[in-house]
């Protein structure tokens, strides 16, 4: 029971703690005349995984890289199969491809960077300063796309228009974003303590729940942020914030975590997740290209796959051979 209550406790602290920041950080942009466009490309895309960040860091410092890796494996296939096959349900996640191939082709570059990396079997400091770097590097291209006005210019505005609805002081915001922050930071530390003992109960590896409880609990802004758009047909903002978050999972967090402490890759997640999620990444923007989207039908495929992800993790991968 208090097992139970630390993991509910830890996931809620993380979605409310997500949302006070991101909707403080935009009221605080707004009172500073940052333009819409810039909110909706770094305080909505990087304020929504903040969980993955937090807990990730948290599992490191704390000696498990299991569940350090596998959050951020087990988030990019959430964020996919799990977010966007249950928001094409609410409306199909249509979008114009063009729109995307930029930051499409990037979230397909950063899974193969990983991938290459992850087949080391440990993913170094100079290596996470590597993807600081390309994060860097894509932030300011974007920037400097953008306010030319690029094709996506309207999508990352619609972004900031899903969380205008902030604190109108700004003392009010600041105080929103610091307790943010303070209950991300609380939650991850809750959380992790629970899955712990959860994956020491049931028998399993760390690298599994954090490639399914931990990941789905971390996601969890993502999935409210795309139900939302997908309820308002602001479909281009679902999938963008979903490819957004898995390219910053992939290079921020992986490197600013392995920049802190050194990772080992988990045998199994470098035997099969990370081959899953590259698939999976494909399988995205094979969708995109055929079907201008998530449509209903793509979507419950996703669901289904999702579905057969965790089956695989819960009865073990042995049990298939792998």
């Amino acid at each position: 029971m208090i097992t139970t209550l630390e993991i509910l406790g830890g996931f809620v602290l993380l979605l409310f703690g997500a949302e006070f920041l991101v909707r403080g950080a935009v009221a605080l942009a707004r009172r500073l005349d940052v333009s819409p466009m810039v909110i909706g490309m770094t305080i909505v895309a990087y304020g929504t995984t903040a969980p993955e960040l937090v807990v990730s860091v948290e599992a490191a410092l704390g000696g498990v890289p299991g569940i350090a890796v596998g959050n951020v494996v087990g988030s990019n296939i959430a964020n996919i199969l799990l977010i966007l096959g249950a928001a094409s349900l609410v409306h199909p996640i249509l979008c114009t491809p063009r729109l995307i191939y930029r930051d499409s082709s990037v979230m397909l570059g950063a899974a193969f960077l990983f991938v290459g990396l992850a087949l080391t079997g440990t993913i170094s400091r100079t290596q996470g300063i590597v993807m600081i770097a390309a994060i860097v590097c894509y932030s300011l291209y974007t920037y400097w796309a953008e306010r030319r006005r690029g094709q996506t210019k309207d999508i990352l505005e619609k972004e900031a228009e899903e969380f205008s609805e902030g604190p109108r002081s700004v003392w009010l915001a600041l105080l929103a974003v610091i307790g943010g922050i303070v209950s991300v930071v609380v939650g991850a530390r809750i959380l992790i303590s629970g899955a712990l003992t959860a994956a020491r109960y049931f028998g399993v590896g760390d690298e599994v729940i954090g490639l399914t409880l931990v990941a789905v609990g971390t996601s969890l802004p993502e999935l409210a942020t795309a139900m939302v758009a997908a309820w308002r047909r602001h479909t281009d903002v679902a999938i963008g914030n979903v490819i957004g978050a898995n390219i910053y999972n992939v290079l921020a967090i992986m490197g600013v975590v392995s920049i802190i402490s050194p990772l080992e890759i988990p045998e199994q997640i470098g035997r099969f997740d990370i081959w899953f999620m590259l698939a999976v990444t494909l399988a995205l923007l094979v969708a995109v290209v055929a079907f201008k989207g998530v449509t209903r039908g793509v979507g419950g495929v996703f669901l289904g796959a999702y579905a057969l992800y965790l089956m695989l993790q819960y009865y073990g991968l042995r049990a298939i051979g792998l």
